[in-house]
């Protein structure tokens, strides 16, 4: 986050911590006075990756998931980077701005996955560098959040996924009717004193709150080379081509989507309890005693009090067992409808 954005935000009354801007209100129930709004969301809890170059495209389309040849102007998709074995290391959101791309991540991985790519380059005509300083990406959701982009003169993506390009500033539409707007300082400054007065600011937990109520899935530290991309439901958003090329772990991944019945899948539950689950907390059922059946992918604060999270977990321990958080004594998980369905297999 550069300097000018960070005091703009102190400004605006925005607490933070450790340099991620938590929330616009003293008290905790920011989150509970939220749900009903039009909301604007500092999203400085991402980082994000600019690689550029002539040979960017080939050189991304060898390294990730998903089919980078269908990034454009346009067009944003979810994709992951995946060690040897097919374990994710990272999952991005990618947009591209001219001939450059830019990979967007959880801000404490932004610096380690910038230097795993760039062990990738050798010869490539590619460049990769730390934009996010330069880049400030805002998240706007609500039933008026597409009423409010059209009254600053910018066009609203109309698709999941798709992409408005307006100057400095792109839109991206998410599966939720979320919008996310990435653009420089200056423009994300103009763009808060128009929004002022008719949304409600919140911090970094609202919007993650939200990203699981979509299940969509945020590979962490603690998540590092835990799940196969199948295993998170990365397949059912798009963020995985079985007709590409080869690239790291491409293999396991294709094993896993063409050989086998799928025996692990991301769920969405909620979970009452003292004790705050964070990701990669194990959890348990009586199917499998002794060791756990499933781990916690993410997890928030809900805004009707407990907390929301996805887990990865065996299917038959779903289907079959209750599931409880840490240990067979643990808080029970509810689960929660997804909103997207599994494949049949």
């Amino acid at each position: 986050m550069s300097q000018e954005w960070h005091n703009f935000l102190v400004q605006q009354g925005a607490q933070f911590t450790d340099g991620v801007a938590q929330c616009f209100d003293n008290s905790n129930t920011e989150l509970h006075n939220l749900h009903d709004s039009t909301c604007v969301s500092d999203l400085s809890q991402f980082g994000t990756i600019k690689v550029t170059g002539d040979e960017a495209q080939k050189f991304l389309q060898n390294l990730l998931s998903s089919d980078i040849n269908a990034v454009n102007d346009k067009t944003a998709q979810l994709s992951s980077f995946n060690s040897p074995k097919g374990r994710m290391i990272a999952t991005f959101l990618i947009w591209r701005q001219g001939a450059d791309y830019f990979l967007q991540l959880p801000r404490s991985l932004t610096p380690a996955i910038q230097k795993k790519l760039s062990m990738y380059v050798m010869r490539s005509k590619v460049t990769i560098s730390d934009a996010s300083d330069e880049i400030v990406s805002l998240g706007l959701a609500g039933r008026n959040a597409d009423h409010l982009i059209k009254q600053n003169n910018m066009d609203v993506p109309e698709n999941d996924w798709a992409v408005m390009q307006h100057q400095n500033t792109c839109i991206i539409r998410f599966p939720d009717n979320r919008y996310q707007l990435n653009t420089n300082v200056s423009q994300a400054i103009y763009f808060w004193g128009k929004l002022s007065g008719n949304v409600t600011f919140s911090g970094s937990s609202y919007w993650d709150w939200l990203t699981i109520r979509a299940g969509i899935p945020v590979i962490t530290p603690a998540t590092q080379e835990q799940f196969v991309l199948q295993m998170t439901n990365l397949d059912l958003l798009g963020g995985v081509s079985f007709n590409k090329g080869c690239y790291p772990g491409q293999e396991i991944v294709a094993r896993t989507h063409y050989l086998g019945k799928q025996k692990r899948r991301m769920f969405l539950a909620h979970i009452d309890s003292d004790h705050a689950p964070e990701p990669g907390n194990e959890i348990f059922s009586e199917d499998m005693p002794g060791q756990p059946c499933g781990m916690i992918m993410n997890a928030c604060v809900s805004p009707g009090g407990g907390y929301d999270l996805l887990a990865v977990m065996q299917l038959s321990s779903y289907e079959t067992q209750q599931v409880h958080l840490d240990s067979i004594m643990g808080a029970k998980l509810n689960f929660l409808q997804l909103p997207y369905s599994f494949p049949t297999n």
